[in-house]
């Protein structure tokens, strides 16, 4: 039997073990001098995590619009990051982008896609070996003409062929649309043929609606599957190019999704992008083709302003899947203030059980597209981060510390 003397002592203990849990960063920023600047241009859109070089460490791709380059490479390196330039052109790319090995020679090649001024979408092809700090990588056409504006694009054999598919939106045209990889991709001088595998546009018809955007794979509904989740939907293949939405929540935005509790149906988390809302984890209590068997509950405890980060991994090396997202400072082009200077990132550590423990991991701190990964090659998981213009330009990472013995 405790003695009730004893118990405040063991209270504190287990409150200290918790505390020796929780991971310790250290912070690196461009702005300290501590990382290579990104470039001159001060609206950054794109990032995206892959190992470009093979060597089982991941790198990462910044995009930019404004100003020339349009694309550097940040790879790892022995101590940091070299940056490296893949597309030196002025390209206006839009936030999104995906890597796949598109031509089938065992690197990771990667797209990209133009913002509302553009009516194009691009591949460019890894030069793996070797890379010449010099030389540009040779981009290729997906898509030209028709509607502009491409935000977002992912890569997943969605339709069970054995091999991925790529599905990109295209916010002009309210569309999402699927195109196969199509046979010898570098020899090929025309864009790709795609076709159109839902519309928004009733859904955009409504008071205050905002363009559909976000993309995330994940076998929802428990059948073996990979299913695409886009939007506020789901995606169920039914063959050859028809696919039924299911409706999640009643808004979109950032949407991902992993298994937070057991269960035959993956949980849902969407979150505010270009615009303010709740973040929500959306559980499936009955039929996931039905709507209204999906429940969400609020995950932060208030509005999330301008949410463009969400992003799923084990953070602290559990076994349980936690939650990141955060807010932009800054995403008005002509005040030199930051719109939301208390900006806030949070991590939500999963307890496997669908319970989160809330924690807040920076304020005052502008982010956009900010990702969750192992960086530096340690095996724990890292944060990337990137405003959109706020003091931009500019790129942060925090490591993740070696657990204290």
């Amino acid at each position: 039997m405790i003695r009730p003397a004893v118990l405040p002592a063991l209270l504190l203990a287990l409150l200290c073990v918790t505390r020796a849990a929780e991971p310790q960063w250290q912070h690196l920023s461009s702005s300290a001098g501590e990382m290579p600047v990104p470039g001159p241009s001060n609206q950054q859109t794109a990032a995206i995590v892959c190992d470009l070089d093979g060597d089982r460490k991941n790198d990462f791709v910044l995009g930019f619009r404004v100003t020339a380059p349009a694309l550097v490479w940040y790879r790892r390196a022995a101590k940091g990051w070299d940056r490296i330039v893949i597309e030196p052109e002025f390209l206006r790319i839009e936030a999104g982008g995906a890597s796949y090995d598109i031509d089938g020679d065992g690197d990771l090649d990667l797209v990209f896609g133009g913002d509302a001024s553009s009516d194009e979408l691009w591949w460019w092809e890894n030069p793996s070996p070797k890379f010449p700090p010099d030389v540009p990588w040779k981009r290729r056409l997906i898509k030209k003409g028709g509607p502009r504006a491409h935000h977002d694009q992912i890569f997943g054999d969605f339709m069970g062929k054995g091999r991925s598919q790529l599905v990109f939106w295209n916010q002009a045209a309210k569309k999402l649309f699927l195109a196969e990889i199509p046979a010898q991709p570098r020899s090929r001088e025309q864009p790709w043929p795609f076709a159109e595998i839902f519309s928004t546009a009733a859904d955009e018809s409504a008071p205050g609606a905002l363009k559909s955007e976000g993309a995330w794979s994940c076998d929802v509904d428990g059948d073996g599957r990979l299913d695409l989740l886009a939007g506020r939907w789901w995606f169920k293949h039914r063959g050859g190019l028809k696919f039924d939405a299911m409706p999640i929540g009643p808004k979109g935005g950032r949407i991902a999704a992993g298994r937070f509790k057991s269960g035959k149906f993956a949980q849902v988390v969407i979150a505010p992008g270009d615009g303010t809302g709740p973040a929500k984890l959306y559980e499936c209590k009955g039929n996931p083709e039905t709507a209204a068997d999906w429940v969400g509950r609020d995950l932060i405890g208030r509005d999330v302003v301008h949410g463009h980060t969400l992003d799923v991994a084990d953070v602290d090396g559990d076994g349980h899947l936690d939650i990141f997202t955060a807010e932009m400072a800054k995403w008005t082009r002509t005040e030199a203030k930051a719109d939301h200077p208390d900006a806030t990132a949070w991590i939500l550590y999963g307890d496997g059980k669908g319970g989160f423990r809330k924690t807040v991991f920076t304020t005052g701190i502008g982010w956009h597209e900010g990702r969750l990964a192992d960086l530096d090659g340690d095996g724990r998981i890292d944060v990337l981060g990137k405003p959109y213009t706020w003091e931009a330009p500019r790129v942060d990472v925090w490591l993740q510390k070696p657990a204290a013995r």
